[in-house]
């Protein structure tokens, strides 16, 4: 039986604790597609607003083609479960009145553009609560709309926003280049869950006074977060990289490399013992924790990859992890679409390839766990433009001719 398999009356009777809550998202790429897929997961109805040929993420490669042979992007693949698309041109002010005149019917307005982007298109914050006095709206951009940042014009990728947190320059060696983007799209992604906790906020003091919001997150403020090691230990005295007398290294086994995190003497004689060496107990040299970097190369590593080079990574962590140390293995990536944890926890969802040319495209199931709330399957992502008639219609009361005539003067598709 997987986690979420049991539900209870109660929860089959509520249903997802997001139900109810629309959410109209001019959105591209990642930074907020992801978060509002995750909102789409616990329950919400999400309509995606797409410009007439498709968001930008729907071009980025690699990619698969969809039922019509249009490439359709990773990036968008991963990030646009459940939700519904709607082609409308909103420079144009046919496409912008469509917009203002679907917003009274969501709760929540969602924009990642360029900050300024959406006051010039007549879909500013002010101009939406005009038309939905009670909206959230809510905005991502490199480095806000709120507030006075000096780079507020520029336009920011995750690697952009990254390297301006601090954390390339300070995990870079030597002469070598900053390593850009080392951890996937962190930038986007971190944005995206102050994003949604922002979001689930402004709906509960809505709940409570009936006054809406404008949610507004920064690229580089959510890096700066989730980074908060740079200016910590900058603070401290730390520098280039500097974590302070702490053993955070990967180590070979005999089948790969794990890691290994001791930042407590008492870790440390554990260590000690299981790598056959307790004399380093009272050894002078490890008295204290500097003595943990000190000689780290000349003795600490050849003991432990001595002592795990009989093992595989799993069983040389599970021995660690016995003995209370942290431990865990450098997984390659077809062994994380297999591993028990991953299975276990339903962090896997597939797409199928609309052309049938080869296995599904794997990606990261629902991180958000609830008691009674059982995982369902995702659905597919949209195909571009899949549901503007039905959107339209069932929210507008549009006509099939004004449909047409719409289409016809390239304002939707």
């Amino acid at each position: 039986m997987k986690l979420g398999d049991i539900v209870n009356p109660e929860a089959e009777r509520w249903g997802k604790p997001l139900t109810g809550v629309r959410i109209l998202a001019l959105e591209q790429m990642q930074a907020l597609p992801f978060a509002t897929q995750l909102l789409a997961r616990l329950g919400a109805d999400v309509v995606k607003v797409e410009p007439i040929t498709g968001e930008m993420g729907r071009g980025s490669l690699p990619a698969i083609a969809d039922p019509k042979g249009r490439l359709v992007g990773a990036t968008f693949l991963r990030n646009n479960f459940h939700k519904k698309s709607v082609c409308v041109n909103l420079k144009d002010p046919g496409g912008r009145d469509l917009v203002l005149n679907l917003a009274p019917k969501f709760d929540v307005l969602a924009e990642n553009a360029k900050a300024g982007t959406m006051g010039r298109l007549g879909l500013s914050y002010q101009d939406v609560r005009a038309a939905h006095p009670s909206v959230i709206y809510a905005s991502i951009s490199g480095f806000g709309n709120l507030g006075d940042s000096p780079y507020m014009s520029w336009p920011a990728f995750a690697p952009v926003v990254e390297a301006m947190s601090g954390i390339y320059e300070m995990k870079r060696q030597g002469d070598q280049p900053p390593t850009v983007s080392p951890v996937g799209a962190l930038g986007d992604i971190s944005a995206a869950l102050f994003a949604t906790v922002g979001i689930l906020a402004a709906l509960r003091r809505r709940d409570a006074s009936g006054e809406g919001c404008h949610v507004d997150v920064a690229m580089l403020d959510s890096v700066m977060a989730m980074t908060d090691i740079v200016l910590n230990f900058w603070s401290l005295g730390l520098r280039n990289g500097d974590l302070g007398p702490l053993i955070n290294h990967g180590f070979r086994a005999g089948d790969g490399w794990f890691i290994i995190q001791v930042g407590r003497e008492a870790h440390f004689s554990r260590l000690a013992e299981l790598v056959g060496q307790a004399e380093w107990v009272t050894d002078p040299r490890f008295s204290d924790r500097q003595g943990w970097i000190d000689y780290l190369e000349s003795d600490i590593r050849p003991a432990i990859e001595n002592w795990a080079s009989g093992m595989t990574r799993a069983q040389a962590c599970t021995h660690l992890a016995s003995e209370g140390i942290a431990a865990g293995p450098c997984l390659r990536d077809e062994e994380l679409a297999t591993d028990p944890h991953v299975v276990a926890r339903n962090m896997l969802s597939s797409i199928e390839r609309p052309d049938g040319s080869g296995p599904p495209v794997l990606v990261p199931g629902n991180p958000v766990k609830l008691s009674g709330v059982p995982d369902a399957p995702d659905s597919r992502v949209p195909w571009v433009g899949e549901h503007t008639d039905e959107v339209l219609r069932a929210e507008l009361g549009l006509s099939d001719g004004r449909l047409e005539e719409l289409r016809s003067t390239g304002v939707i598709a």
